[in-house]
């Protein structure tokens, strides 16, 4: 097997052939460039060269033409022709084939299902999520910790929106040990739950969770499989796109052991439209990215950001990015020039071309590369024909998906949604038990009161002494606990029945 994934070369107007060395695949990469220069062709062709190599792949289809990975190309597609030119002219043998693929779907109809938990998404992702504000950021953390501290599962939204609502019912409790918990920031973080569900998020928080060692399989071959998600319906929702991803790379760092510099990736991560993970995103939120992208290689996983223009990527994690493919970028303002000359200052120069130029000049089809070299070093910027696909170019028909989807080594996993109880079954408990509680006591409140309104003769039927006594002074207790539960601190421990989580029952 190879230690390389071949990405392109050339003829005469063009440099060396151009190979990701396997070793640095966990180093991550870049791919770039305007609509319609060739981004989705790149990221196929090495999706393509990890799975032969025997590297499992997860990528998003934003816009549904990835499928095609799981379908052979064909002699009578429309560009093979030119695909069988361009294979001529940079030396490449091209024989077509399909690729073992793995379809995901968050709304389950286009692969299997992919969940989480609400507890495992956690409240920094979440807050990013819901846009909130610091201090409404500050009130879902009071709710984490008092779900983790008494043992209230957190799986699906319902379980957060019931967590929220005792949250606010005994706010004033609360408050005295962990900061301000006001109805307003709780009213916000509701009507954005209710937003986020109304846009199909609801059936992405539940089990049965995804399983990362499903994301990491290969085929009888040896042939990583390629773990494609359905994202054309997602990208509607771009911050829950964007903070699914992260929150799947979160969960990969911290989930996988460290394996120093392996052979090749354990697995390669593709973000495409990475910009959506940037835009407006808060210092904490890019600081964790930064941290991921540092660390996640020494697990062997090797992320690419694919975005129009490397300017969309902080230049902290931009300088993380070793592996690289430029294809053109347009300059028509002050702005796209100023961006232009930025991204050709982050290649190693190439004396031959102007790098700047040459950007703008590269065809569909075309890119400039770079790839690391022996020792990690940067490989020079050439100018390179990226080779044709062996997969088929374009979707599947939904007949074909669906025969993929039914044949996979997880098809019935995932399908049925399981709700086991959790923190919204355990306080729907608590309430219940606390209205019979209420109710018992309006019951013992009301005998007594029709005991002490009754005459003489009807209250005491009998001449024992004892039995007397003992009414009397059940009455008394009687009296006593219904005046504190109708006082200040009847009501506070009735609101305790009603779904306190410092009393185990």
């Amino acid at each position: 097997m190879s230690d390389t994934i071949f990405i392109g070369g050339g003829g005469e107007d063009y440099g060396a052939p151009q190979d990701l060395l396997l070793r640095y695949g966990n180093r991550h990469g870049l791919i770039a460039g305007a609509t319609g220069t060739g981004k989705t062709v790149t990221l196929q062709i090495m999706a393509e060269g990890f799975s032969a190599a025997g590297v499992p792949v997860f990528l998003s289809d934003v816009k549904g033409d990835l499928s095609g990975l799981g379908a052979a190309g064909s002699a009578a597609h429309k560009l093979h022709d030119a695909f069988a030119k361009r294979a001529a002219t940079i030396g490449l043998d091209l024989t077509y084939q399909a690729f073992p693929v793995t379809f995901w779907d968050m709304f389950g109809a286009q692969g299997h299902p992919i969940r989480t938990t609400v507890a495992e998404m956690g409240p920094l992702l979440l807050s990013r999520l819901l846009e909130l504000t610091e201090a409404q950021e500050g009130v879902l953390n009071i709710a984490f910790r008092l779900a983790d501290e008494q043992g209230l599962a957190l799986l699906d939204l319902k379980d957060l929106q019931a967590l929220l609502v005792w949250l606010g019912q005994n706010a004033g409790t609360l408050t005295l040990q962990y900061g301000n918990v006001s109805a307003a920031s709780i009213g916000t973080i509701q009507r954005r739950l209710l937003v986020l569900e109304n846009q199909g998020a609801a059936q992405f928080f539940g089990e049965p969770a995804v399983d990362l060692a499903d994301l990491m399989l290969c085929d009888d071959q040896g042939r990583g499989r390629i773990n494609i998600l359905a994202a054309d319906q997602l990208m509607q929702s771009p911050r829950l796109y964007a903070t699914f991803l992260l929150w799947l790379l979160s969960e990969l760092f911290e989930s996988l052991p460290e394996v120093g510099d392996p052979d090749k990736p354990k697995l390669v991560f593709f973000f495409d439209e990475a910009h959506l993970l940037f835009d407006d995103a808060p210092k904490a939120l890019v600081d964790k990215v930064e941290q991921v992208a540092r660390l996640i290689r020494s697990k062997g996983v090797g992320v690419f950001f694919i975005t129009q223009n490397p300017a969309d990527v902080p230049d902290d994690i931009l300088g993380q990015l070793g592996n690289r493919v430029q294809h053109a970028l347009r300059a028509f303002t002050a702005k796209d020039q100023k961006d232009l000359a930025r991204a050709a200052q982050n290649y190693r120069p190439n004396p031959r071309f102007d790098t700047e130029t040459a950007i703008k000049e590269v065809g569909t089809g075309e890119a400039l590369t770079s790839f690391l070299q022996a020792k990690g070093v940067p490989g020079v910027v050439e100018r390179t024909l990226i080779r044709p696909p062996s997969s088929q170019l374009g979707p599947l028909t939904a007949d074909q998906r669906r025969a993929l989807i039914d044949a996979s080594p997880l098809a019935g996993k995932y399908d049925t949604l399981v709700d086991r109880d959790s923190a919204h079954e355990n306080l729907t408990r608590r309430a219940a038990e606390a209205a019979r509680a209420a109710q018992e006591a309006e019951r013992i409140e009301a005998a007594d009161k029709s005991r002490a309104d009754a005459p003489a003769s009807r209250r005491y039927t009998g001449s024992n002494s004892r039995a007397r006594k003992e009414t009397s002074i059940g009455a008394e207790i009687g009296k006593v606990v219904i005046k504190e539960l109708k006082g200040t601190t009847g009501k506070r421990i009735v609101r305790g029945i009603l779904g306190s989580l410092f009393k185990a029952r």
